[in-house]
C-alpha cells in the first residue's frame, strides 16, 4: 500500500529475522527497529500466519521507518490498529499518515466497521497521531483513552 510518502509493505521473512537476531539491515533507519518493532517481530517469528503487520518505509530514502498493525480478528465489527515511528522520523506525520491509510484499508473489509486505538493520556504525541489521522475520541477511563474511526 502507498501514500503521498510512505509504503506500507508485509514484514519479509529477512527482516523478522534479523530483528530477532538483532542484526542489522541496510534498508532500515539507523535507529530501526525501536522496541515495538521487536516484539512485533517477534510475535511474527513465533506465528507467521499473524496478519495486518506491516513496515512503515520512507519512500524518499527506502529505509524502513517504523510498524504499523492491525490486530486481526475484528471483533464485534471493530479492529484495534497500533503504530510506532522511529525517534528519527517524528514529527513529519509519518505515523498519521500510515494510521489513516491503514485504518480507511480495514473499513474496506466486510467484518469491518470500526477502526480503534487505545492510547496513555500521558503520550500527547501518539494522541496527536490519532486525531490527525481522523480519529475521535469515543472513551476515557483514567489514564487510558480509546479513540476509533468509523
Amino acid at each position: 500500500m502507498n501514500t503521498e510518502r510512505l509504503v506500507l509493505r508485509p514484514w519479509p521473512a529477512g527482516d523478522i529475522t534479523a530483528v530477532t537476531r538483532r542484526t542489522r539491515c541496510a534498508h532500515w533507519a539507523d535507529d530501526f527497529p525501536a522496541e515495538g518493532d521487536g516484539v512485533i517481530a517477534g510475535i511474527l517469528a513465533e506465528h507467521p500466519e499473524t496478519l495486518g503487520q506491516s513496515q512503515i518505509i520512507e519512500r524518499a530514502s527506502g529505509l524502513v521507518v517504523g510498524s504499523i498493525g492491525l490486530f486481526w480478528p475484528p471483533a464485534d465489527g471493530a479492529v484495534e490498529i497500533g503504530y510506532g515511528v522511529v525517534p528519527s522520523r517524528r514529527g513529519r506525520g509519518y505515523a498519521a499518515e500510515a494510521t489513516r491509510a491503514l485504518a480507511d484499508h480495514a473499513l474496506t473489509e466486510p467484518d469491518v466497521h470500526t477502526v480503534y486505538a487505545n492510547v496513555e493520556l500521558s503520550n500527547p504525541p501518539s494522541v496527536r497521531v490519532l486525531e490527525k489521522a481522523g480519529f475521535q475520541l469515543a472513551s476515557s477511563d483514567g489514564g487510558t483513552a480509546r479513540y476509533h474511526l468509523k
